[in-house]
């Protein structure tokens, strides 16, 4: 059978059936590093007044991260090229802990936003790398199920690492949650050096820029892209104000906000758990369930805020159609751009991250308007039919490519073009 763009990644390590260790251990140290990310909300306050500096300001701490993010990933990607997977692994997992020494250690406010920024671009790096690594040490059937343990890591950060490291920086003061975070990307830094033991030796052909190059060109890779920052847009609105929206407007006591909010996190992680088993053999319908189901919960947010009854089970239901669609939005990435997905796979972090960016920002103009915060369902809903849109492009256009129904495996379409 032929290497065809609709075929998955093909690269470093030997293939295996099962699920490798070192998938597991991608997904953890994703949790680890992806921490910083939410961590900082919850001690925002003790970061301004301990380096005498306004809420606003120290709010651009998180932005830094986030940009970091969104814009480091493509470029880092072309500098690591050819590096082995391994070590472009390993370089990014050190960088972040550097960065993050440097901006404890180092005083003043600068250097803390210098270092934010650093670590989000080594986070970035570490992302698309541990993606692509991911879809190359399973069989082509098993891809989204590995990209989906991996992506674990990045819900659990959201839900479970961000409170966690707020607890201890409540505790301990605010460096004392980065510092666990630093200590815990270099295990699990140890631990990904011992469990890729094999990454670096049978790469294959050394990947080339104008490959990667030739691969972004491709039409649907953009559709696709535009696919996972919607979809991400689509949860991230009704998710990043579910605490005053539940307090609030639904009159929830504050004590009870983090066990509704771990609803939401248990959601994920069920839809994780049903995207990664459906997306392989069946990605456009997983999609289809997933988006059409997280507009139908954002509008039921929208109309029933003010319903706890209704609200509360809809925090899980979120949870679960919106991570429901993650393993099948990483999965067409690389189906599309398999032989080249070092490139394509940076800036699919970078899509997610826009996602993750914007969402809120139009959810807090709509709140900034009055139309309440409840509007947010409205915005949420709006970012998942965009997103039905897109998917339902990615399948014609996948049906003009491949000939095929858009829910065959992409490694059927390929053993019948080659045929």
């Amino acid at each position: 059978m032929s290497l065809t763009p609709e075929d998955p990644a093909q690269g470093v390590g030997k293939k295996q059936r099962g699920m490798p260790l070192a998938v597991y251990m991608l997904g953890l140290s994703l949790f680890a590093m992806g921490t910083s990310e939410f961590l900082i909300v919850g001690v925002l306050p003790k970061i301004a007044d301990d380096l005498n500096v306004s809420i606003p300001t120290a709010g651009t701490l998180i932005s830094a991260f986030a940009v970091g993010v969104l814009v480091g990933a493509p470029p880092l990607g072309v500098l690591t090229l050819r590096w082995p997977p391994r070590t472009t692994l390993l370089v990014c997992q050190s960088i972040f802990v550097a960065s993050i020494a440097f901006g404890l250690l180092v005083p003043g406010y600068g250097a803390l936003l210098a270092a934010r920024a650093i670590s989000g671009v080594a986070y970035a790096g570490f992302w698309a790398a541990a993606s692509a690594t991911a879809v190359t040490l399973v069989s082509s059937d098993r891809t989204a199920k590995a990209l989906s343990i991996v992506v674990t890591g990045l819900s659990l950060a959201m839900v479970a690492g961000g409170p966690a490291g707020t607890l201890i920086g409540d505790h301990a003061g605010w460096r004392a949650g980065f510092w666990a975070v630093a200590a815990l990307t270099a295990l699990t830094a140890i631990v990904v050096r011992f469990t890729l033991p094999g990454a670096d030796d049978n790469q294959g052909a050394p990947r080339e820029l104008s490959n990667e190059l030739r691969a972004m060109a491709r039409p649907r890779l953009w559709v696709a892209y535009g696919s996972t920052l919607l979809t991400t847009g689509a949860y991230m609105v009704s998710f990043s104000y579910m605490g005053s929206l539940l307090t609030d407007t639904g009159g929830l006591s504050d004590s009870w906000v983090p066990a509704v909010l771990a609803l939401f996190g248990i959601g994920a992680f069920v839809g994780l758990t049903i995207g990664g088993r459906t997306s392989d053999r069946h990605p456009f319908p997983t999609l289809y369930v997933g988006v059409i189901g997280t507009i139908v919960i954002s509008v039921a947010l929208a109309l029933l805020a003010d319903h706890l009854a209704v609200t509360i089970p809809l925090v899980f239901l979120l949870g679960l159609t919106g991570f429901l669609v993650n393993p099948a939005v990483l999965a067409r990435v690389f189906s599309i751009a398999g032989d080249a997905p070092t490139l394509a796979g940076a800036t699919n972090v970078s899509a997610f991250q826009l996602g993750i960016t914007i969402a809120p920002l139009l959810g807090g103009l709509t709140i900034g308007a009055d139309f309440g915060l409840a509007s947010v369902g409205w915005v949420g809903a709006a970012f998942a039919v965009a997103s039905l849109v897109t998917v339902l492009t990615d399948a014609r256009l996948h049906r003009r490519a491949t000939g095929s129904a858009a829910d065959i495996p992409a490694q059927t379409a390929s053993a019948v073009q080659s045929s």
